[in-house]
């Protein structure tokens, strides 16, 4: 998809916050550190439109982007940084589970993993979170351009594995660095927003 616009909206705090326009929306998670930042600004086309922090656990709200006045990304916090206090990590909580129970404007998760490495208990988590409220998910594998391409089908047999990955799910390889993965994965946002279109009631399956 070609993208003509793109912008940060707003950090968002509460569902008061949240854009009233209506817009379909595509929530971003993943673990500190994993690369969220970088694939907003590589999908967006903007070079440090999403603040890439060298402190994990930053952010702590939930953060707007709208592409082309179409759709918006929203970026959540990272998880599974110890240091982050514990206090703040329960208003996360709430502040997520909320929203990605609540939110009628949003149409499914990204939660991105490492390639390198096997799912941690918080990537699990978190795609059995969505599994239980029913949301389906995108799976996208950063960090591609780290290890061989020859070794892409082992590493993704791991994540499929410790996830469970079920149903329509799927799992895309990613490069910030060299776009690898960018045209896929923009092709799976914009059938899935067409599938959620089409849908009679146009709300998440339940």
């Amino acid at each position: 998809m070609k993208v003509t616009s793109s912008e940060f909206v707003i950090s968002a705090v509460g569902p008061k916050q949240y854009p009233e326009d209506g817009l379909p929306e595509v929530a971003l998670v993943g673990r500190s550190n994993v690369g969220k930042s970088s694939l907003l600004n590589k999908m967006m086309n903007r070079k440090g439109l999403a603040r890439i922090s060298s402190r994990p656990g930053k952010t702590q709200t939930l953060n707007y982007f709208r592409v082309n006045q179409m759709l918006y990304f929203v970026d959540f916090p990272g998880y599974g940084y110890a240091k982050v206090a514990k206090t703040i990590k329960e208003q996360w909580g709430k502040m997520i589970e909320g929203y990605l129970k609540n939110r009628e404007q949003l149409r499914f998760v990204i939660q991105l993993v490492d390639i390198r490495h096997a799912p941690s208990k918080d990537d699990v988590a978190m795609y059995e979170w969505c599994k239980q409220i029913g949301i389906p998910t995108v799976v996208v594998a950063t960090k591609g351009d780290k290890i061989a391409r020859g070794r892409w089908m082992q590493h993704l047999k791991v994540i499929r594995q410790d996830l469970n990955l079920r149903g329509d799910d799927s799992i895309i390889v990613f490069s910030s660095e060299t776009g690898q993965g960018k045209d896929e994965l923009w092709g799976e946002i914009m059938r899935r927003l067409r599938a959620a279109n089409d849908q009679p009631d146009n709300e998440n399956p339940s």
